[in-house]
C-alpha cells in the first residue's frame, strides 16, 4: 500500500501530442495508384500512403489559392495542379518541390485535367468551354480546342495514343471526340440527357462505356461511333469501370465472355452489369443492420453513402470508391471484399473514446449516422452502419471490447469488437425514447446494463442479457428496466458510480441529480446538486471518493459531496462552456475541455490549473482517458482528433538531467579557473549562456600584470558565435558602474581587432552597438575616453560602427 501511496503523489504536469487524425480530403478530385491516394483538400493536394494511412506528402501552391484540379501522370512521376490563380504547376511530388509553373492561358479556372498513356501530353478543360493540350516534355501548348459549351468537366485521352484522340464532355451532355492531328471535333456522341460523369475503355480500345447522372450507361462502338447499347441503371452514376475480359470474375456472377461493367452512384452500392442483356447481375451487399437504404431514400441527393468516384487499380485488381461523406474505400476484386477504409473528413467530432484491450483503437462519433473505429497504429478505419441519424454520444465498458452509442434517431445500440480480428458489429439495440438521445453511460462493475439520457427529459435504464456476444448475427432488442422523468429540460449527461449503485444526471435545467439504481424497476431520487448558473454539460463520479464532478455552460467545474450534496470546490478558468470533465491521477486531478478549444489539467487539492493545452480551434466535445492513465484523447468540432501522452516523467527527467549537467559544468569551470586555463574556461562559460559567469572569467583574466595582452590573446581565439555572445553580454555589463571597466576592456579588444564588416554580421550587432554608445561616451574608464579625431578610441569606433 505504501508503494501505491508513493506513485499517487506523482501529479501530472503536462501532456504532449502523440498523434493526430486530421481531415485530408474535403471533396473534389481523387486519383489513386498502387501505393498512394491523391486528393484535393482546399489549397493543397494531399498524398496518403495506403499501407500506413498517413499523409506522406502535402503539395500546396505558395499563393495559398484553392486547387481546382490536378492530374497524376500514368507513370506516377509527374503531378500537375491548377489553382484559382490560373497557374499550372508541375511537381516532383515525392519531394513536394515545384519544378515549373506556367500560365494556364484559360481565362477562368481549370475544371478538369488528364494525362495521356505516355505521360507526355496533358489536357486541361476550362470553365470557359476551351480545352488546351500541353506537351509537358517540350513545355509548350500544342492545341487549343474550342467549341464546347460551358464548363468542360471531363477530358480523357483514348488509351491508344496512336489514334491521337481526346474525348471531352461539358454542359451540353454530348461526348466530343477530337482528332488531335487536325484539332477538329470529328463527332459528338449523343446519348445522355445530363452530365456525363466518367468513361471507361475496353482493352482493344474499340469499345467505350459512358456513365451519366441521367441514370443510364451507354456502350459505344468507337469504330462506327454509334451506341451499341443503352443500359438503364436506375441511379445517378458517378463512375463506371469496364471489367478486364481476361480475368475470372465468377464470384460476382460474371458467367459469359460478354462485356461487363461496374457502376457506382447515388445508391451507394457497387453493381455489376452485363452489357449485352442490360441486366444487373450482382449487387454488393452493404454492412447495415437496418433496411437503411429504403426505396424512397436511396435516390435522394443527401444519401450520405452515395458514391462520387469509382477508380480501378488494374495491377492489383482493386477498386477504390469515394463516398459523399468523404470516405475512401478500397475493395479487392473479384469478390469485392473491403480492404481498407479511410475517413477524409470527419466534420464535427461529437465524442471519442478509447477502445480495445490495450486502448489500441478509438471509436468516434462525428456529425454523421455512421460510427468510425480507428486503429491508432495504422489510422485504418471501420465504418459502422446502424444508426439512422447523427450519433451523439458513446461509452465503453470496462473490458474495452463492448461499447454503447446513442443518437438523434431516438435509439441506443450496443456494439461488440472481436478480440482477434478487431471487427466490430452491432449486438443490441433499444428504442423507446421519444426524442434525440444525447447521453449514454455503461455499468462499471460488469456489463449488465446501460443508462441513457434524452432530450425528452427522461433517463432510461436498459438491461443487457448475460450472453450478448453469442447471439450471432441477430441484433438483440433491449428492454427498459426503468424510465424516470428526470429533469425539466434536456438531459445532457449521465454517469454510473464505480460500484454500479448510483446514477448521476446533468441537465440543461442547471441542476445535476443523484439517483439510486438499487430499486427494482424504478429509480429513486437521492438529492439535487444546485449551484450552476447555466446548463450542466457533464457529470462524472470520482473513482476513489464519494464525490461527483460537474461542468457547466457557466464556465465552471464543481465538485460535490455525495453525502450532503454540498459544493466542495469550484474550478474557474475556461472562458466559455466546460463541455467535459474527467478524473485522472487516481482521482487527485481533473481534466476539463471547453468550447474555447482548450483542455485544462487541475490539481484538486490546491484548486490550481496546472496546465492549459491549446488543443483545438473549436469546441472540444470529446475527452477520454486511457485505462493506464498514461494517455488521453480529445475530439473537436474542428474535425481533428488528437491523442495525447502524459509527459510528466519525461519532462521531470529532462529537467533533472539539465540541472545535474549545470552543476558538473560549474564544477569544471572553477577547476579550469583554478588552473588558469582561461580560454577553456571562457568557452565553457559562454556555452552555459550565463553573462554573470562569463564576467567572473573576464575578471579573473584581468587580475594579472599583463592582463590586456592575455585578454587579447584569449578573446581572439574565440569562434565567431562566441564573440557574438560576448558582445551581447558586454551591453549588459556596460550599464553597471561596477562592471563597465571589464566591458570596455573586452570592447577595446573586439573593436580594435575585429574588422567592422565582421562585427556587423553578428546577430543584432546594430542594436547592441547602439546600446553601448550612451554609456561608452560617458564611461568612467579614463583609458577609453574618445580623444581628438586623430586618435580615435573605442568610443569613436563604436559611434562610427553604429552610424
Amino acid at each position: 500500500f505504501g508503494n501505491m501511496a508513493n506513485t499517487n503523489l506523482q501529479f501530472k504536469t503536462n501532456y504532449a501530442v502523440s498523434s493526430k487524425i486530421e481531415p485530408f480530403y474535403k471533396g473534389g478530385k481523387v486519383q489513386v495508384n498502387e501505393q498512394y491516394i491523391f486528393c484535393t483538400c482546399g489549397t493543397r493536394v494531399n498524398v496518403l500512403e495506403i499501407s500506413t494511412g498517413k499523409i506522406v506528402h502535402s503539395i500546396e501552391h505558395d499563393d495559398q489559392e484553392d486547387i481546382t484540379s490536378f492530374a497524376l501522370s500514368c507513370d506516377d512521376e509527374l503531378l500537375v495542379t491548377a489553382s484559382r490563380a490560373l497557374l499550372l504547376k508541375q511537381w516532383d511530388w515525392r519531394q513536394a518541390q515545384c519544378t515549373r509553373s506556367w500560365k494556364a492561358i484559360h481565362m477562368v479556372p481549370v475544371a478538369s485535367m488528364t494525362f495521356d498513356s505516355t505521360s507526355t501530353l496533358l489536357a486541361t478543360g476550362g470553365c470557359d468551354g476551351t480545352i488546351k493540350i500541353w506537351d509537358v516534355v517540350k513545355q509548350y501548348c500544342t492545341h487549343n480546342l474550342k467549341g464546347s459549351s460551358g464548363v468542360v468537366h471531363l477530358v480523357e485521352f483514348h488509351p491508344d495514343i496512336n489514334r491521337l484522340q481526346l474525348f471531352s464532355s461539358s454542359l451540353d451532355c454530348g461526348i466530343r471526340l477530337w482528332d488531335l492531328r487536325s484539332s477538329e471535333c470529328i463527332c459528338v456522341l449523343q446519348s445522355h440527357y445530363s452530365a456525363v460523369t466518367s468513361l471507361s475503355f475496353s482493352a482493344d480500345g474499340d469499345t467505350m462505356v459512358s456513365s451519366g447522372r441521367d441514370k443510364i450507361c451507354t456502350v459505344w462502338d468507337l469504330q462506327t461511333r454509334k451506341p451499341k447499347r443503352t443500359v438503364p441503371v436506375y441511379e445517378a452514376v458517378e463512375g463506371v469501370v469496364l471489367l478486364p475480359e481476361s480475368k475470372d470474375f465468377s464470384e460476382i456472377e460474371v458467367k459469359s465472355k460478354d462485356l461487363h461493367f461496374i457502376t457506382a452512384g447515388s445508391k451507394g452500392v457497387l453493381r455489376v452489369w452485363e452489357a449485352s442483356t442490360a441486366r444487373c447481375i450482382y449487387t454488393q451487399t452493404l454492412p447495415s443492420t437496418l433496411s437503411l437504404v429504403s426505396d424512397e431514400g436511396e435516390d435522394q441527393d443527401d444519401n450520405p453513402r452515395s458514391l462520387t468516384y469509382l477508380l480501378h487499380l488494374p495491377a492489383s485488381s482493386r477498386l477504390a470508391t469515394v463516398t459523399a461523406e468523404h470516405n475512401i474505400l478500397l475493395y479487392q476484386l473479384p469478390a469485392l471484399t473491403t480492404q481498407q477504409q479511410f475517413v477524409g473528413y470527419s466534420d464535427e467530432v461529437l465524442d471519442v473514446k478509447f477502445l480495445g484491450k490495450n486502448d489500441s483503437h478509438i471509436v468516434v462519433a462525428t456529425n454523421s449516422c455512421q460510427l468510425k473505429v480507428f486503429e491508432l497504429q495504422t489510422n485504418s478505419c471501420q465504418i459502422l452502419y446502424g444508426h439512422t441519424d447523427t450519433v451523439l454520444s458513446l461509452d465503453v465498458f470496462k473490458k474495452g471490447s463492448l461499447f454503447a452509442s446513442c443518437a438523434k434517431d431516438r435509439s441506443v445500440r450496443v456494439w461488440q469488437m472481436d478480440a482477434d480480428s478487431g471487427q466490430v458489429h452491432c449486438v443490441a439495440r433499444g428504442s423507446s425514447h421519444t426524442n434525440a438521445v444525447g447521453s449514454i453511460t455503461c455499468s462499471r462493475m460488469t456489463a449488465s446494463f446501460i443508462v441513457s439520457g434524452s432530450q425528452d427529459c427522461t433517463v432510461k435504464v436498459w438491461d443487457l442479457p448475460a450472453d450478448l456476444s453469442t447471439t450471432g448475427t441477430d441484433v438483440y432488442e433491449l428492454t427498459v428496466r426503468a424510465t424516470e422523468k428526470a429533469h425539466d429540460k434536456d438531459v445532457n449527461s449521465v454517469a454510473v458510480s464505480p460500484n454500479d449503485k448510483l446514477l448521476a444526471s446533468g441537465s440543461q435545467d442547471r441542476t445535476a441529480k443523484l439517483w439510486s439504481l438499487a430499486g427494482e424497476g424504478s429509480l429513486s431520487l437521492l438529492g439535487v446538486f444546485r449551484g450552476h448558473r447555466r446548463g450542466v454539460w457533464a457529470v462524472c463520479f470520482s473513482p476513489v471518493d464519494q464525490v461527483l464532478a460537474t461542468s457547466s455552460a457557466d464556465g465552471t467545474t464543481k465538485l460535490w459531496g455525495l453525502q450532503d450534496f454540498s459544493c466542495l470546490k469550484t474550478f474557474e478558468g475556461h472562458d466559455a462552456s466546460v463541455l467535459k470533465v474527467i478524473f485522472v491521477s487516481r482521482g487527485t486531478q481533473l481534466l476539463t475541455s471547453g468550447s474555447d478549444g482548450l483542455v485544462k489539467l487541475w490539481t484538486i487539492k490546491t484548486n490550481e490549473c496546472v496546465k492549459t493545452l491549446d488543443a483545438h480551434q473549436d469546441k472540444v466535445w470529446g475527452l477520454h482517458n486511457s485505462r493506464k492513465d498514461d494517455k488521453m484523447v480529445t475530439g473537436s468540432a474542428d474535425s481533428n482528433i488528437t491523442v495525447w501522452e502524459d509527459v510528466t516523467e519525461v519532462e521531470l527527467a529532462e529537467e533533472q538531467a539539465k540541472q545535474e549537467d549545470q552543476i558538473l559544468k560549474q564544477q569544471e569551470l572553477s577547476n579550469l579557473l583554478h588552473e588558469k586555463k582561461y580560454f577553456k574556461a571562457l568557452g565553457l562559460a559562454i556555452s552555459l549562456d550565463q553573462p554573470h559567469t562569463v564576467l567572473t572569467v573576464i575578471k579573473a583574466i584581468r587580475q594579472g600584470a599583463e592582463n590586456q595582452e592575455l585578454l587579447e590573446k584569449t578573446l581572439l581565439k574565440l569562434r565567431l558565435d562566441q564573440k557574438e555572445s560576448l558582445l551581447r553580454f558586454c551591453v549588459v555589463w556596460n550599464t553597471n558602474a561596477r562592471n563597465c571597466l571589464d566591458a570596455q576592456a573586452v570592447l577595446q579588444v573586439l573593436l580594435t581587432h575585429v574588422p567592422p564588416e565582421e562585427l556587423l554580421q553578428y546577430q543584432g550587432a546594430r542594436t547592441h552597438l547602439e546600446g553601448l554608445i550612451p554609456y561608452t561616451a560617458t564611461s568612467s574608464a579614463p583609458v577609453f575616453i574618445p580623444g581628438p579625431v586623430s586618435s580615435p578610441g573605442p568610443g569613436a569606433a563604436v559611434s562610427s560602427l553604429g552610424a
